[in-house]
C-alpha cells in the first residue's frame, strides 16, 4: 500500500494587500504579493482501496468536512479516480492567522494525491480544481512567490528584479483569531486603492503599499495593534498578513526584548521559500 509521509503545506504572507474594487457578486478585487514561508502543516497520505476519503487529526481537531477532505473528493470527482485515501493531519499553523493554512492544506492534498493516484494532471488542471475550493488554493499549487490580482485567481510570477531574495522573518500571532467575513463585510473597509503595477512593487518590495484590511482588523481585534506596535518598537517594519490576526516583519536584527513578547502570542522565526517543496508533483 503506497504512502506519503511528512508532506508539507507551507504558509504564505501577503507582503501588501490592496482592495481595488468590488464585483457585482460581492467578491472583492485585490492586488497582493504572496510569499511562501517555511512554517508549515504536515500531512500523511495512505492509499485506501475502498475508495473512501478519511482523515485523522494528529493534534488540533479539525471540522469534519474541511478543505482537506473536500479537496480529495473534488479530485476524485474531476478525474473519476476510484482510489481512496486516509489522511493524517498535524496542524502547526494557527487558525484565522491570514497565512492560508487551510488553502495550503488543500493544495498539498491535490499535489500529493496527483502523485499517489498516478493521475498525471498538469499544474493548470490542479489549479482549476483548487479554485473551486478557495481563492488562495491555486497560488499554493502555482508554487512560487507571485503577484496576485482579481479575486486571487490571476497569478503572475515575479521575474528578474521583481524576485524576492532569501529573507529572514518573524511572525507573531496573538491568541485571538479573526474571521475573514467580519472584515470584508465591514462598511469602513477601504475598497478604492489605486491600481498598482508589479514595477511599483519591485522598486520597494517589503516597503511597498499597505494592508488595506489592517485598520478594520485592528478595530475588531485590538491585539493586532499591540503586536504591531511591539515589533515597531524593536525597529521593525510590521504589517498584518492577509485577513487574519498574524503580523510579520523582516528580521533585520535580533529582537532585543524577547522576554517582552506576551505569553499569549505565538512567535515564529521563519524564512522565505523560493518555491513550494512539492512544486515538482504536477506537470507544467
Amino acid at each position: 500500500m503506497r504512502t506519503l509521509y511528512d508532506v508539507p503545506a507551507p504558509a504564505k504572507l501577503n507582503l501588501f494587500l490592496h482592495i481595488t474594487g468590488r464585483r457585482a457578486d460581492g467578491y472583492h478585487l485585490l492586488q497582493s504579493v504572496f510569499m511562501l514561508i517555511d512554517w508549515a502543516d504536515e500531512l500523511h497520505f495512505e492509499i485506501s482501496p475502498s475508495g473512501a476519503v478519511t482523515r485523522e487529526d494528529l493534534g488540533t481537531p479539525l471540522p469534519a468536512d474541511d478543505l482537506i477532505t473536500r479537496a480529495a473528493r473534488a479530485l476524485q470527482q474531476a478525474t473519476g479516480c476510484m482510489q481512496g485515501v486516509h489522511i493524517g493531519v498535524r496542524k502547526n499553523l494557527p487558525a484565522q492567522a491570514g497565512m492560508g493554512g487551510g488553502s495550503s492544506d488543500a493544495a498539498s492534498t491535490l499535489l500529493a494525491l496527483n502523485q499517489l493516484w498516478n493521475l498525471q494532471l498538469s499544474r493548470d488542471e490542479l489549479q482549476r480544481i483548487g479554485l473551486s475550493l478557495g481563492a488562495d488554493v491555486p497560488f499554493f499549487i502555482f508554487g512560487k512567490s507571485a503577484w496576485v490580482e482579481g479575486i486571487g485567481d490571476i497569478i503572475r510570477p515575479l521575474e528578474n528584479e521583481q524576485q524576492l531574495a532569501d529573507t529572514a522573518l518573524i511572525v507573531v500571532k496573538p491568541q485571538e483569531g479573526l474571521d475573514t467575513k467580519l472584515i470584508f463585510s465591514n462598511p469602513n473597509l477601504k475598497r478604492d486603492s489605486k491600481a498598482a503595477t508589479i514595477s511599483d512593487f519591485a522598486a520597494k518590495h517589503f516597503d511597498f503599499g499597505q494592508n488595506d484590511l489592517q485598520p478594520v482588523a485592528e478595530s475588531l481585534c485590538p491585539s493586532i495593534k499591540k503586536v504591531s506596535d511591539f515589533l515597531k518598537s524593536q525597529g521593525l517594519h510590521a504589517r498584518m498578513t492577509g485577513s487574519g490576526s498574524a503580523v510579520f516583519a523582516v528580521k533585520k536584527q535580533a529582537i532585543s526584548c524577547q522576554s517582552s513578547f506576551s505569553q499569549d502570542w505565538t512567535v515564529k522565526d521563519c524564512k522565505s521559500l523560493i518555491e513550494h517543496p512539492l512544486i515538482g508533483w504536477a506537470k507544467d
